[in-house]
């Protein structure tokens, strides 16, 4: 897939030559190190040669392919922004605060959804097309530029399905972890999958040492495929081994993120075919209450109904944490990120 959009973003100092047509390597390192600030301007780029930032400018009135339509913000901590794209898609990104104070980016992979998890609000868009990796990378720096400090962590689960995308999640990946630049470490990069089993395999083999999470919801094949229309194509099964050969390949301990809902997927037994899934596997099980959407017919669970389910894990030996969703009041929280999608991108 091409694209006719210029950004600065995503790029090697090398690439920025090339892309720019300069013939001396230490301006593209100059102005990667002003990509890596979030420059928006040639202009602002002020040990650059003023004709060469001037010209620059002429050619290049932005260094940003994508521009923010709304910004909106939670008593929580949690701001969300949605991105129009060069050709006219919305997404959204998400910046979250824990009780630390730690700062998190939550980020976009596609324009829409083809997974169709019927839990979560993006399933309810179609795919439109997947992000390049500049256009992840800018969803970064624009978050950066609202944060009260440095954002410490990335987690791909905004819109989209990350393994669909792995190249540009990845290219996106090393521009994040490089020393000479945002040097954010690998192990506070964490991408989510919803189940893509070739993806996962995918990932493992390319050795890139990111956490892993895994949307799991239930290890019910037959709620699952219900729930979660990936669980056709790879079941439980094949999701199992894929992980296995994972965690055997790369030494890591990754997360089953556990969407519970009412009346689904938290009832005694639902925690005995978990407890079973996990077992043998490094693992620590993430629970999510559902956080409500309009679009989307399920309920969130009650306090006792997870106090329940958590016991039940606990008899069990299940590791696990409760996830406390940020961003609810704006619909940034998990599952509920729909950006617009226009008719003409």
């Amino acid at each position: 897939m091409s694209t006719g959009a210029f950004s600065l973003f995503a790029k090697t100092p090398a690439q920025i030559c090339t892309l720019l047509g300069l013939d001396k390597a230490f301006q593209g390192r100059q102005i990667y190190r002003w990509a890596v600030k979030g420059a928006e301007f040639f202009s602002d780029m002020t040990d650059l040669p003023k004709a060469l930032r001037e010209r620059l400018s002429d050619e290049y009135p932005a260094t940003f392919s994508s521009k923010i339509i709304t910004r909106q913000t939670d008593a929580d901590g949690a701001a969300k922004l949605a991105l129009e794209l060069y050709d006219g898609n919305i997404i959204e990104c998400v910046l979250l605060t824990d009780r630390e104070g730690e700062l998190t980016a939550c980020v976009s992979s596609q324009a829409g959804c083809a997974m169709g998890c019927a839990f979560c609000r993006t399933g309810t868009l179609k795919l439109r097309r997947n992000l390049f990796d500049f256009e992840i990378v800018e969803q970064f720096m624009y978050l950066q530029k609202s944060a009260p400090g440095k954002i410490s962590h990335i987690v791909f689960m905004g819109m989209g399905e990350p393994l669909a995308n792995l190249d540009n999640v990845l290219s996106a990946i090393s521009f994040f972890h490089d020393p000479q630049g945002l040097n954010i470490s690998h192990r506070r990069i964490t991408v989510s999958t919803c189940g893509l089993v070739n993806g996962i395999n995918e990932l493992s083999r390319r050795d890139v040492p990111v956490k892993l999470a895994v949307s799991l919801v239930t290890a019910d094949n037959g709620k699952r495929s219900a729930l979660m229309p990936v669980n056709r194509s790879f079941p439980l099964e094949q999701l199992r081994s894929a992980l296995v050969r994972f965690q055997k390949n790369n030494a890591r301990r990754f997360t089953f993120e556990y969407c519970m809902i009412h009346d689904h997927n938290i009832a005694d037994d639902d925690a005995e075919k978990l407890a079973r899934f996990c077992r043998g596997l490094e693992v620590i099980v993430n629970l999510i209450p559902f956080n409500p959407c309009p679009e989307l017919d399920f309920e969130t669970p009650t306090e006792r109904e997870i106090r329940q389910f958590t016991d039940a894990l606990k008899k069990r030996g299940v590791d696990y944490t409760i996830r406390i969703s940020r961003g609810r009041t704006i619909r940034g929280a998990c599952g509920q990120l729909a950006g617009k999608i226009s008719e003409n991108g």
